[in-house]
């Protein structure tokens, strides 16, 4: 296969970013990045090899997601990179700013927002196992939420559900809805009225959620990673870095998404990739 740099257009100006995650949750992420600027070039970069992120050993989790991105980002020369998963930002972000001279925008459950926003102060927190546990949230707890009741729940089930909803498996709603009876059934849990989706993947099940839990708002980072990502680049354009935000005749272009581990059943992914703007899923060999 050839190297995945030599399949791109690199004569283009267009301002490029590369959105990284273990599984497919990050396309949340572009779906936001698409919507408010559709002639950004973004390379999605799935670590599906090593899915989900969220059960592994921060050690392991350090080396392995530090490697494939840098390898991305000599192959993919993006202007911008996104941590698009909420368990990698807590670690490699500041190795990663330290290693590259682009910027570099992670992903963080929107606790503030919602502790500023809640009018029961009670608030719920769906993320992995692993955000959930990390010091860093923790952090954002004590320091935006101090006086608020944050109930947390931690599930990779519903990571591997909702990747294998993407595939083409139906959404098991009654799993989902034990998954979010356990926000009920911790102290205060009936007073709930917002639910930061704290990993990436829980945006594309939000009309679900919405569904069985009508009366909670969801907050999300999506739109406010894409406001980000075009300050940033519109900083970087106007000093002279070479690539150019949005022009009129790019709405058609499409974008790319690569797989760390060949992909044995991709059709109903591609459809899914079609939908967002993207081509086909291809193998990244670079790591």
């Amino acid at each position: 296969m050839p190297s995945v740099a030599t399949e791109r257009n690199t004569s283009t100006r267009r301002a490029r970013v590369l959105v990284f995650d273990s599984g497919l949750g990050g396309l949340s992420i572009c779906k936001e990045i698409i919507a408010a600027d559709s002639a950004i070039d973004i390379s999605y970069l799935s670590d599906n090899a090593a899915f989900p992120y969220g059960t592994k050993q921060a050690p392991d989790l350090l080396r392995r997601a530090s490697a494939i991105v840098l390898a991305a980002q000599q192959q993919l020369q993006p202007d911008l990179l996104v941590i698009a998963c909420n368990t990698a930002s807590t670690l490699v972000l500041p190795t990663l700013r330290e290693q590259l001279d682009i910027p570099v925008v992670g992903v963080v459950p929107a606790i503030k927002t919602a502790a500023a926003q809640t009018k029961s102060g009670c608030i719920g927190l769906l993320a992995t196992p692993g955000t959930v546990a990390r010091t860093y949230t923790q952090d954002l707890i004590r320091q935006f939420a101090a006086n608020i009741n944050v109930i947390s729940v931690g599930s990779s089930a519903l990571v591997e559900m909702i990747e294998a909803h993407i595939y083409g498996a139906t959404l098991d709603q009654l799993q989902l809805g034990r998954i979010l009876e356990q926000f009920e059934a911790q102290p205060g849990g009936q007073d709930i009225d917002m639910l930061v989706l704290g990993c990436t993947h829980f945006p594309l099940i939000a009309e679900q959620i919405s569904t069985l839990r009508p009366a909670w708002q969801l907050l999300d980072s999506g739109a406010a990673i894409a406001s980000r990502v075009l300050a940033l680049l519109d900083r970087e354009s106007a000093t002279g870095t070479g690539h150019t935000l949005a022009q009129p005749g790019h709405a058609g272009l499409r974008h790319h998404a690569y797989f760390s581990k060949p992909l044995e059943q991709s059709a109903r992914l591609n459809e899914f990739l079609d939908k967002l703007g993207f081509c086909a899923a291809q193998e990244f060999t670079g790591a």
